[in-house]
Parts: C-alpha cells; sequence; structure tokens
C-alpha cells in the first residue's frame, strides 16, 4: 500500500510540473521563411493571390493528389477560400481564406484546422535587386492549451522544410512564366 501511495505522488507531482513548466512555455509561435524570386513583385502577387495556383507550388498538394478541395468566394484576393480533406495525416483537413490582400506588397490569409487549431500565414513582397523577396509567415497562438504549447516547442521544425520546399518552387513556378 505505502508503494501505491508514494507511486500516486510521483504521478501526481510529475503532472503539476508538466502543468507549470506548460504554463511558462511561449503561448504563440511564428516562423518566416524567405526566398528571393527573380521576377517583379506583380507577377509573384498575381500567383499568391489566387488560392487555386497553390497547387503549382505548395509542398500539401503533392503529398496527396486525392485530397478533396473546394473553392469560394472570388478567384483572388480578399474572400478567396479554400477548403481541402485528405486522410493523409500530413495533409489532413482545413480551410484557408484571404483576409487581406495589398496588390504587390502583402497577402494574410487566416486558417482553420479545426480541432488542431487555428493560424495565420503572410506573404510579404519586397522588391530587391534581382526580383522580389518573398517572405512567408506563420504564426498560431496556443493561448492556455498545455498540451497546444508543448506542441509549439517541435511545431517550426516540422513546418520549416514544407515553407522552404515551397517556396524554392514558387521561385521556379513564377520564374517559368
Amino acid at each position: 500500500m505505502k508503494i501505491l501511495k508514494t507511486l500516486l505522488a510521483v504521478i501526481a507531482g510529475l503532472a503539476v510540473i508538466f502543468v507549470v513548466v506548460g504554463l511558462f512555455l511561449p503561448r504563440t509561435v511564428t516562423m518566416e521563411r524567405s526566398i528571393v524570386v527573380d521576377a517583379p513583385p506583380s507577377s509573384v502577387f498575381e500567383v499568391l493571390n489566387d488560392l487555386r495556383a497553390m497547387r503549382e507550388w505548395a509542398p500539401w498538394y503533392e503529398r496527396d493528389p486525392d485530397a478533396h478541395y473546394r473553392y469560394e468566394g472570388p478567384d483572388a484576393g480578399v474572400g478567396a477560400t479554400v477548403h481541402w480533406d485528405s486522410d493523409h495525416p500530413e495533409v489532413g483537413s482545413g480551410t484557408q481564406e484571404i483576409i487581406e490582400s495589398r496588390p504587390d506588397e502583402y497577402i494574410r490569409t487566416r486558417l482553420d484546422f479545426g480541432a488542431q487549431g487555428e493560424a495565420e500565414a503572410w506573404f510579404a513582397l519586397t522588391a530587391v535587386d534581382g526580383g522580389t523577396e518573398v517572405t512567408w509567415g506563420f504564426v498560431t497562438d496556443f493561448g492556455n492549451n498545455i498540451i497546444g504549447r508543448y506542441f509549439g516547442l517541435v511545431l517550426e521544425s516540422m513546418l520549416a522544410p514544407d515553407y522552404e520546399a515551397g517556396l524554392a518552387k514558387l521561385k521556379q513556378v513564377v520564374e517559368s512564366r
């Protein structure tokens, strides 16, 4: 009986430590990756502002060619929305909507991953020598979700390779037009 009480006390202590440490972890995760595309901002903007064009460069489309996509709203710009549904664990299901669009400068989207939470992504375009610097950013707020905050510790390492691959493919797509 004494061993059982000791074991329960250790488990309770570990649970308290897990929660307390979790409360001190960052509640938001922000990540950015950039690339220079040999094209003017208007050419890059045209591709990014159309969610249908993501099929040409976003890495998740290649992961599950059988995923179902449904588009709503305008073809491009604010209100353009894509819903996707996939059985592939790295694609999943969700919605992305353009919520801000400034020609040749900036696009911001809202992402809804259902039970996995919400986030925002953005593309900032800056004219530079040799073309356009494209910065693709992502931010999510885990609030008081302790498990989410722990997940936030590895989120960048999970997303960064996809963002880098997507930007490289975007560069190829825009430069080949």
